[in-house]
């Protein structure tokens, strides 16, 4: 049958835009960077264990099905060529397509016209059932002919394991086959027949459908040594109870006012990162999305950054879900072994420690090389951890009063560590890969977690600690950034000691209570930060200055500077905080609405978005982004006149 282009509806984040020249490929690959599908194209779902990007035109193009941060089986996001997908394609010109998650779910609809008739696809990570932390590792799409006549085919390319895996093919039973490869196996139940390809390494079918009709496809994940091809029973049934379970979940989500509609599906996205069996929490689904366009600034966010998961609870708990609180709390001290010295600023999603960065021999998304995955910061030093986990434990016992005496031993320990190692350089924040610096925002988190430390004493009452020793920590810290910390005329924050630089993370001292956000040096701050750092459209950058290094530097690859890389999503909910907390509610309201403007057709964002092209940059979609929205919103909630 032929088959044409199908033509996506333009996304807020003017997918259509030009994109940067096809300059940049990896070396033993030729695949034009034109074949890569904006960032912002995808839309996400979640089981709560694994991830899947559906791009707009109905394929899957990013999938790691057993768990965040397995090996993928769909790679086409990092490599056109290699990577593997799984694509639905109706036959003929597509007149109009559009997309929506079902309400209060991630459950993806699909809609697409064409001069035949009406095609819907729904796509679902089927959640467990029960309740059960047992993923039941099932990605189903259903097919269906709302009106007149579509021919439909579809493809499934498993490439396991990063795209090096050609699997080996077999057919089971009427509608069932499997893929094998290495230690994967996927095991495809389609309602109508299918076709395997032994040369290509592919198992596709197609299907003539009119009005009512529909067919259903559930690729389901299993490990190759216990390969089952017993058939799922109903897979419709799978959506229906995975709408069901998103529904329930979100029923507990406190949004109102303007930007309800945000808050929840931020809410979704921040949960749909949660891994359920641990309690950690992803910072992205992704790996190696170029935070610079063609650049060596690629890294992999699949796993649990304390600071990102502290922020996150923060986040949901403004939105009324206060669950996911306890299981991260232990998944923490889990992790740790229950001694503060052990704390880590990273870990995989089931507690594990070494996270070793590999390069992989992949084309990268639009030529963007090196692909990595693991990731060499988890062994950094990044002060600002301390401050992250005291902060939001002070939050929560002041709201539950849940915390036990172990759990105070373990926190005790932390701030004991923070006081002890407050003076050392560290990478910050940004997770620079050059020399250790004295961060100003690295200090000032070791003093909130000292600070929250005396408070959770005075306040609740816990002893065996060294109340005067903190306390004079905590002081000889306060002295110092407001002596080294700020530029040679004492007008401004700076972003380490002796440096004349401002970078974004000093907006978060108003934030965490350091200083106020109307004291002169904090409005200087923020008019400099407005000056050096803010795009045309007033989004900001998280620096200027070369604070990140390539991994691996060469004489081919220069030092990464903060103003190669798009603006920083975050940062400027950051600003729009600070610019209410300042009484600057009109100008921080619509420098929001501009954010809120940026996002793709389905409420998604990335972790950066390039002022040039219209496009998302940065793995996708990012916590990070998304529970700065809501912490933004919340707070031109409380600061605009009622």
């Amino acid at each position: 049958m032929a088959v044409l282009a199908v033509v996506p509806r333009p996304s807020s984040n003017n997918e259509n835009s030009p994109a940067a020249p096809a300059t940049s490929t990896a070396a033993s690959h030729a695949t034009s960077t034109s074949e890569y599908r904006p960032i912002g194209d995808y839309a996400l779902l979640s089981d709560c264990h694994s991830t899947a990007l559906v791009s707009s035109v109905g394929s899957i193009d990013w999938a790691c099905l057993r768990r965040f941060d397995a090996g993928s089986t769909f790679a086409r996001l990092l490599d056109h060529e290699r990577g593997g997908y799984f694509s639905i394609i109706p036959g003929g010109q597509v007149l109009s397509s559009s997309r929506r998650y079902l309400d209060a779910t991630m459950v993806l609809e699909t809609t697409l016209e064409l001069a035949s008739g009406m095609v819907v696809f729904t796509d679902a990570f089927a959640m467990a059932i029960g309740g059960s932390d047992d993923p039941a590792n099932v990605l189903v799409r259903r097919v269906e002919c709302v009106s007149g006549s579509v021919d439909v085919e579809f493809t499934i390319s498993p490439r396991f394991d990063y795209g090096t895996s050609h699997p080996w093919l077999r057919r089971h039973a009427e509608g069932i086959v499997s893929a094998v490869a290495g230690d994967d196996a996927l095991v495809v139940q389609a309602t109508v027949a299918v076709e395997l390809h032994s040369d290509t390494c592919t198992i596709t079918g197609s299907a003539a459908l009119s009005s009512g009709e529909s067919f259903t496809i559930a690729a389901r994940s299993q490990p190759a040594h216990q390969l089952d091809p017993t058939p799922i029973d109903d897979p419709t049934a799978l959506i229906d109870a995975t709408v069901e379970w998103w529904r329930t979940w979100s029923s507990s989500t406190v949004a109102e006012g303007p930007y309800a509609a945000l808050l929840e599906r931020s809410a979704l996205v921040l949960k749909a990162l949660c891994c359920a069996p641990t309690g950690a929490i992803i910072a992205a689904p992704t790996t190696s999305l170029p935070e610079i366009r063609g650049g060596a600034a690629n890294w992999d966010y699949r796993y649990c950054w304390i600071r990102d998961a502290t922020l996150t609870l923060a986040a949901l708990s403004i939105v009324g879900h206060h669950e996911v609180a306890q299981g991260f709390r232990t998944f923490v001290m889990r992790s740790a072994a229950g001694h503060g010295d052990e704390l880590q600023i990273m870990y995989g999603v089931y507690g594990e420690r070494r996270l070793p960065e590999i390069e992989l021999d992949l084309h990268g998304w639009r030529g963007a090389s090196p692909v990595r995955i693991g990731n060499g910061a988890a062994h950094q030093t990044q002060l600002d951890m301390y401050g992250h986990v005291l902060d939001a434990v002070h939050v929560w016992h002041q709201e539950y009063h849940d915390l036990d005496q172990d759990e105070w031993v373990f926190l005790a320990s932390l701030v004991e560590i923070a006081t002890q190692r407050w003076d050392e350089p560290d990478q910050g924040i940004w997770e620079i890969r050059g020399a250790p610096r004295h961060f100003v925002h690295s200090k000032v988190m070791v003093w909130v977690a000292i600070d929250c430390g005396i408070r959770l004493v005075a306040e609740h009452g816990f002893d065996g600690v060294d109340l005067d020793a903190w306390s004079a920590v905590r002081d000889r810290i306060r002295h110092d950034v407001e002596t080294e910390g700020v530029s040679p005329d004492g007008g401004h924050f700076v972003q380490s000691f002796g440096a004349d630089e401002v970078d974004a993370s000093l907006l978060q001292l108003a934030l965490v209570g350091f200083v106020d956000a109307n004291d002169p040096r904090m409005i200087e701050t923020v008019r400099i930060i407005q000056s050096d750092l803010a795009s045309a459209n007033g989004f900001i950058r998280r620096y200027r200055t070369p604070a990140a290094e390539p991994a691996r530097p060469s004489e081919e690859s220069e030092t990464v500077r903060g103003d190669d890389e798009g603006v920083f999503l975050l940062c400027t909910c950051w600003l729009v905080q600070v610019l209410a907390m300042q009484g600057r509610v009109e100008e921080a309201t619509e420098l929001f609405e501009r954010i809120v403007a940026v996002g793709n057709d389905v409420g998604l964002f990335a972790e950066e978005y390039d002022p040039a092209t219209g496009e998302f940059l940065g793995n996708f979609p990012q916590a990070f982004t998304h529970l700065g929205l809501i912490a933004a919103a919340d707070r031109l909630r409380s600061c605009t006149p009622s």
